[in-house]
């Protein structure tokens, strides 16, 4: 089925309808936050099943269901890095903990901005080459790599409380390869946390706080971008069925992350991304894919 644009937005889960999108709402909300890349299942699941592309439109406004799933998963280090960090202000004490981690969170957010506006015209266009199926396979692969040779690696001994600004700052530059559909912002953090020497909740905790500026913007940009080109009252609401959808199935996603790192490793992360990538170029190369 033909791509849908909106003035040059790809707006293509509008014709999706609620059913078709509440159930991409559950497949979006597990993978977002899982280190798997939600933008190449809303690509794969979509193409398998026949439907049309929902469109990158879709996948960035998803990111305030990812948003909602982390702020109330993590809240007590949410709160406590706001109220801390805010109340270190006020005694100028610049060596407190919080502040320092919110501005850490602050300076890790920074590169995917700058990435992000510069590549915003490409991501976000109808039929962005940066969508291809093609893409998205050589990144599965490319990250199942960088995983695996973080969890062979890692020294997996350091806390959140003993992240440094430069800890953050590189965990940030690894960031901005989320916006290449494939890589997933949470396994590119992840595994970057990873590399740096982090416990492997530790590192899924540093990545997800980290993250949260950087997903609110981008969720919020969309829907704005969305507002621009007048979004009709019945694609908005097929937008919130998806939204609502996604966050409660993200949360679950992020529970599950949690039980697997603490209990075992990120290894089923790197054979599935690596068997996806694998199938994805065969069914290319073979013709089952298009």
């Amino acid at each position: 089925m033909a791509d849908v644009c909106t003035q040059g937005l790809d707006t293509g889960f509008v014709g999706l309808g609620y059913a078709k999108v509440a159930f991409l709402g559950v497949v979006q909300g597990i993978t977002e936050l899982l280190p798997i890349s939600s933008t190449a299942h809303m690509r794969i699941v979509p193409a398998v099943l026949g439907w049309q592309d929902p469109g990158s439109a879709f996948s960035a406004a998803m990111q305030l269901a990812a948003l909602a799933a982390v702020v109330s998963y993590f809240w007590s280090d949410v709160r406590d890095v706001t109220v801390g960090s805010l109340s270190a202000l006020s005694r100028r004490d610049f060596g407190d903990r919080y502040f320092r981690l919110a501005m850490s969170i602050v300076l890790a957010t920074i590169p995917i901005i700058i990435a992000g506006l510069a590549l915003s015209g490409v991501l976000n266009a109808c039929n962005s080459p940066l969508r291809s199926l093609a893409v998205i396979g050589w990144a599965c692969i490319v990250m199942a790599i960088l995983l695996a040779l973080a969890e062979m690696y890692a020294k997996h001994r350091l806390t959140l409380n003993q992240a440094s600004i430069l800890d953050a700052l590189l965990v940030g530059i690894a960031q901005v390869g989320a916006l290449i559909p494939g890589v997933s912002r949470s396994g590119s953090t992840l595994t970057a946390a990873l590399g740096l020497g982090f416990t492997r909740p530790e590192a899924a905790r540093f990545s997800f706080l980290l993250g949260l500026p950087a997903i609110a913007l981008a969720g919020l940009k969309e829907l704005w971008e969305l507002h621009k080109v007048h979004l009709d009252a019945h694609g908005w609401s097929v937008l919130a069925v998806g939204l609502v959808v996604a966050s409660i199935s993200a949360f679950f996603a992020i529970w599950g992350l949690m039980r697997v790192l603490e209990r075992f490793s990120a290894w089923p992360f790197v054979i599935y991304r690596g068997v996806l990538g694998v199938v994805l170029l065969l069914g290319l190369a073979l013709g089952w894919l298009s």
